[in-house]
Order: structure tokens, then C-alpha cells, then sequence
């Protein structure tokens, strides 16, 4: 290992997991790529790339300056910005040519006339909140009173989209079932007030594997498009491609003899005779306290436990009496090893998460290194 830690990211397998929604979906449903929150860890100007390459025609972000990020990257494709957008970062989101998420009429008429401006009308995608309870309007008829502040403030601004958020596809069907309900009736509304064609987009990742009636005319494909689960269990089982490798190496190893500690607090007491490794990564790097002896790491294609506390640089794990380590040698936290694997799932599961958060927490500080199926980029 040249480097204490990295994250290594194939590239090549978020350009598959793209292509596996499309073929889930069918083609004749537009897959927006959501890459927001620097592509869920991955690098979001990486990411995308590799989506659109997968057949991705829109990217999603949840902030104006996300999104400044990708036209700035040189994207000409529709970039959706999913969160509010404050009356402060509006000018950043029309100069980039952003579409918006609004819901409420007195937002269209501040945008108005920043939007008059613009060198083209300012599309927007109208949300009717049918059970999240976070962004959109719960009114039906609220949501339908912004359409038409869209229409009456043509040309600066066009109506692109209408949209809801599943709370529940990767658990309750039947509650996103009702949502899906709820949602039905505005669709059938907004499409006849239209002067356009119009796009109507509801599912995110759960729903895209288990919601198909969902579809409509876009998918917002996250977490499945990094090969992660969204129902927390195993990508595989989808047919998904984890993208991301967290690994480290073997900086030290010292035997440990019965009643000798390992990492502050002296969390872990030796019962027999053996040896410890310490791994230069610790929850600086984004591997919680929360795993303290209640992890696994791959090492030589074997599962090795982690003992004691994570500090801020470093952790330590048992190797017992195993001989095969040694200095220098890899060591895997997230991906396979050998014929074992470790996914980011696994490691949620521990810690009373899901996948999202552990591979968003990765840190800044470790270098994220791409290539395709191997090659180096």
C-alpha cells in the first residue's frame, strides 16, 4: 500500500449498475442518476460520468452549489436539485442552469424575476408531498395553484416535472402503495394542464426493485447505482455491483500476551497469547467508534476481528497465532478479499445504520482512486 488509506472506485461498475436499472425499468423510462453528497462518497463528477456513460439522461443533486459543481465539470444534461434552494443560493442555481424542486406558489414568484434574466427558462418540477412529510406541499390543490404560477410565468420559467418521494418502498409496500395512490390524481391533473410534455418521476432506488408501477416516465436511481441495497441486505441478491473498496494496511504487528491491552480505555483485554496488527485508519477516516470490537477485517483473504477502541488515526485487530500476516499487507474494511467480502450493508448492520451513511461517511482525507474493472484511470 502506497498510501495509509483509499477508497477504490470502479468505475466500471457504476456504469453497469446503470445499465441493470435501465434494463429493469425498460427503456422507454429516462434514468436520472442522484449523485448528490459528492455521489454518496464516490466523487460525484466520477460518478457521473460513468452513469451517463450507463445510460443516465439527468443527474440529481440536493444543493445549488452540487450542481454548480457539475456544470462547472462541463455536463449538458438536465441537473435536478432534489432539496430547497434559500433565497441566497437561487442566483447560483439559474446561472447554472439548474432545474428546481418547488412547491409552494410564493416561491415561483420570488424566482420570477431572477429567472427573466436567465439565458433560458428556468425549468422547475412541481413535488406533492403523498406521505415523506419533508419537502412538497401535502395540498393537492396547493400543488396544482404552483403549476399554474409556473404556466403564468412562461417564458422565464417551464414546467418540466411533476414528483414524490416513496417513505417506505424499501419496507411497507403497502404504505407506498397508498403514496403511489395519493400521487395518481395529480399526475392525471398536471399532465392535462400542461402545454408540454411532462415528466412524472416518483421512484428512488427501492421502488426501481420493487415498485414498478412507480416507473412512470424517469427513475432517480442512488444508492442501486453505487451497487449498494437499498433495503440494507445484500447488493447481489439484485444483481447490483458494490463500486467502492475502503482498504488500508498492516503498519504494525506485536504480540499480546494474557492480561495486556489493546487502544484507549483498554476496551480489550487479551485472554491467550497471540498477536495484534494496528491499521492506519480510524474514525477520522470516517470507521465509527461504534465499531469498536465489532468489526471484521479482511486480511490475506481471511476475516480477522477489530479489538479494542477506533481512535481518530488508527485500529487494531486480532490475528490470534495466524502467521500469514505481515508488515505491509493489505487490508480490506469494505469489498472482497480472496473469496470473502464485506459490504457496506454488513458493516450498517452492526451499528444500527444502513449503507448510505457508512459510505458517505467516508473521510476527505482518504484519496479516492479510480479505474475501470481494474485499469487505472
Amino acid at each position: 500500500m502506497a498510501l495509509r488509506a483509499v477508497a477504490e472506485v470502479n468505475l466500471a461498475a457504476i456504469e453497469r449498475n446503470a445499465a441493470r436499472v435501465r434494463e429493469r425499468t425498460g427503456h422507454h423510462v429516462r434514468l436520472c442518476a442522484v449523485v448528490k453528497a459528492d455521489g454518496y462518497g464516490h466523487g460525484a463528477v466520477p460518478v457521473a460520468q460513468a452513469a451517463v456513460r450507463g445510460g443516465a439522461t439527468a443527474l440529481a443533486v440536493a444543493t445549488a452549489v452540487e450542481a454548480v459543481e457539475l456544470r462547472r465539470a462541463g455536463f449538458a444534461v438536465p441537473i435536478l436539485v432534489l432539496g430547497a434552494v434559500s433565497d441566497e443560493e437561487l442566483p447560483a442555481a439559474v446561472a447554472a442552469g439548474a432545474e428546481l424542486t418547488v412547491w409552494d406558489p410564493a416561491f415561483i414568484e420570488r424566482m420570477r424575476g431572477l429567472a427573466a434574466h436567465a439565458p433560458v427558462a428556468v425549468g422547475v418540477h412541481v413535488k406533492l408531498d403523498t406521505g415523506l412529510g419533508r419537502l412538497g406541499t401535502r395540498s393537492v390543490d396547493e400543488a396544482l395553484a404552483t403549476i399554474h404560477a409556473v404556466l403564468r410565468s412562461a417564458p422565464a420559467l417551464r414546467l418540466v416535472g411533476v414528483m414524490t418521494h416513496f417513505a417506505t418502498a424499501d419496507a411497507d409496500l403497502a404504505f407506498a402503495g397508498e403514496q403511489l395512490e395519493r400521487f395518481r390524481p395529480f399526475v392525471a391533473e398536471a399532465r392535462a394542464l400542461a402545454t408540454s410534455d411532462l415528466t412524472v418521476h416518483a421512484a428512488n432506488s427501492a421502488a426501481i426493485l420493487r415498485l414498478p408501477d412507480s416507473h412512470f416516465d424517469m427513475v432517480r436511481a442512488g444508492i442501486a447505482l453505487y451497487g449498494g441495497d437499498p433495503m440494507n441486505e445484500d447488493p447481489a441478491r439484485h444483481g447490483l455491483e458494490p463500486a467502492l473498496a475502503l482498504r488500508t494496511y498492516v503498519a504494525a504487528i506485536k504480540p499480546i500476551a494474557p492480561g495486556e491491552s489493546v487502544g484507549y480505555g483498554r476496551r480489550f483485554i487479551a485472554e491467550r497469547p497471540g498477536r495484534i496488527a494496528t491499521l492506519p485508519i480510524g474514525y477520522g477516516d470516517g470507521i465509527v467508534r461504534a465499531l469498536a470490537d465489532n468489526c471484521d477485517v479482511l486480511i490475506g483473504g481471511r476475516r480477522h476481528p477489530l479489538r479494542g477502541m477506533v481512535s481518530m488515526d488508527n485500529i487494531t485487530v486480532e490475528l490470534g497465532a495466524e502467521p500469514a500476516v505481515e508488515l505491509g499487507q493489505r487490508a480490506t474494511l469494505i469489498g472482497a478479499d480472496g473469496s470473502e467480502r464485506q459490504t457496506a450493508e454488513e458493516i450498517a448492520r452492526r451499528i444500527g445504520t444502513i449503507g448510505y451513511e457508512v459510505l458517505c461517511g467516508i473521510s476527505r482525507r482518504v484519496p479516492r482512486h479510480y479505474h475501470y474493472d481494474g485499469r487505472p484511470l
